[in-house]
């Protein structure tokens, strides 16, 4: 598809179907849309009114202007509150537009908003965003996908000329987002353990980062015993990724991005009963996922940082190798785990590679995990749980995420819940009581970073979306790789 910003007015432009942003109780036709609308022989005016349109945020309508018309549809969406404009907003205003123009079968696509904040740049790359993860559609598994095919050929950004590189950049980030998305959504017999250390390396391949790949005589070698004790039960090999994107010169910072990777989680003899969703838990992965999809965004746009991804990835299941509840495994830290809950696996595998990156000489750690029910069960679906002791790097990750709108919040690291996972027999069980579930889990990880500034989001909630979402289709939403992207790089 030819997307580019172009520097014709809506007044002066021509083609298939133009789309315009409207404030909310702004929608009276003066100035140039006064023009606009005389050129099409009242039709917007028509429209607005036909629909009783407010330009509330979310709102939206098309229209056929007359057949001897510049413009042949004319479709308006409602950009809400003016002095709350944000960038999220035009995302989904642009997810708005471009279905309107695909349940129209239009081919050419003309989009007129306004900048936000007067940053023409980040306008076209947030619109962008809005148009690349719309139009994705993933098909893989779907024997009539040639028909659901998109139409679109062509779109242009009304008075956004001369931001190319804004568009490029909006579409390197997409590219991640998507591949994250399609590896969350596929099933586990197709993403493995085998086939995320394939793709880790045909990204490092592609954009020149830096790869290692240890297998399990490795990770015996440095004690990764927590890892290594998930993995113990699965015929398939564990695959403990750590790719690195280097600069040219000298790096700014130097931050590690860690992402849980169970490519599939049975309970282990904890086994998943009815009604526990253990048919969904090939999305347990997705924390390794964002990972791998911000190390393909940030490979292609190349900036000057260090940034290491870690992810150890395996398969918790049930054999007679499995761990049993009761067992003592101990990290590559020392520390002594009793295992009192085989479900809570995803933490162990966390802690070696929290210890592994701590050892890298870092500016901050940030990892990622559908680690906890109790999260989705506190936030919902929509918005991830952070936990850090750091304020500074707490406001980085919260800025982060506002650019990218993508929803986060900060949680309570509340020492004193620490106490419920005090074992007899070892330094600490895996689990703690119900209460706090989400909250003993970080408090959990915290026992494995001891020098790095350190964060944890879990995103338990918002990897997965049942149904069409703004700019997300159903199944995997390729969060949070937007945030990890701008936090990297801020």
């Amino acid at each position: 598809m030819d997307l580019q910003g172009i520097e014709t007015p809506r007044l002066a432009w021509s083609g298939e179907c133009l789309v315009i942003g409207l404030f909310e109780n702004a929608v009276e036709l003066t100035g140039d849309l006064a023009e606009l609308d005389q050129k099409l022989s009242g039709t917007l005016a028509e429209l607005i009114a036909e629909v009783e349109f407010k330009g509330k945020e979310g709102s939206s309508a098309i229209t056929r202007v007359g057949s001897n018309s510049p413009v042949r549809k004319i479709a308006i969406v409602g950009l809400g509150q003016a002095d709350g404009l944000k960038l999220e907003t035009l995302r989904r205003a642009t997810a708005s537009a471009v279905r309107l123009a695909k349940r129209e079968k239009c081919k050419a696509l003309g989009i007129s908003f306004p900048v936000w904040n007067n940053d023409a740049a980040a306008t076209a790359q947030a619109i962008t965003e809005g148009i690349e993860l719309t139009l994705h559609q993933d098909s893989r598994f779907k024997s009539d996908a040639e028909e659901k095919a998109n139409k679109l050929e062509r779109i242009e950004l009304l008075g956004l000329q001369g931001q190319e590189a804004a568009i490029t950049r909006g579409r390197q980030i997409c590219l991640g987002v998507i591949l994250a998305r399609e590896l969350v959504s596929a099933p586990a017999n197709i993403v493995t353990p085998i086939t995320m250390a394939a793709t880790a390396e045909a990204i490092a391949q592609e954009y020149g980062l830096e790869l290692e790949i240890l297998e399990r005589a490795e990770c015996e070698k440095l004690g990764m015993g927590a890892f290594l004790g998930v993995a113990q039960a699965s015929d398939l090999p564990p695959k403990f990724i750590h790719m690195t994107y280097k600069p040219a010169g000298t790096p700014r910072k130097k931050v590690a991005i860690v992402g849980k990777g169970l490519t599939f989680d049975s309970g282990g003899l904890n086994i998943k009963g009815a009604g526990s969703g253990i048919e969904m838990m090939k999305t347990d992965m997705g924390g390794a996922a964002a990972t791998l999809g911000a190390a393909k965004a940030i490979g292609q746009i190349k900036p000057d940082v260090e940034v290491h991804f870690i992810s150890a990835v395996t398969e918790n299941m049930i054999s007679g190798h499995a761990m049993h509840p009761g067992d003592i495994l101990t990290a590559s830290n020392g520390k002594t785990i009793e295992v009192n809950n085989t479900d809570a696996e995803g933490r162990l595998t966390l802690a070696d590679a929290l210890v592994f990156a701590d050892k890298l000489g870092l500016d901050a750690i940030l990892d990622l995990a559908t680690l906890t029910g109790a999260c989705v069960v506190a936030l919902g679906d929509n918005i991830a749980g952070l936990w850090t002791g750091d304020d500074n790097l707490a406001g980085q990750i919260s800025a982060a995420a506002d650019l990218a709108g993508e929803k986060i919040w900060r949680m309570p690291m509340e020492d004193k819940y620490f106490d419920g996972l005090k074992s007899v027999v070892a330094d600490m069980k895996n689990t703690g009581p119900r209460p706090g579930g989400a909250i003993t889990a970080a408090l959990f990880l915290k026992q494995f970073v001891k020098e790095t500034p350190w964060a944890h989001l879990d995103v338990a909630g918002p990897v997965w979306t049942d149904k069409e979402d703004g700019y997300n289709n159903a199944g995997g939403t390729g969060y949070p790789v937007r945030t990890l992207v701008n936090w990297a790089l801020s």
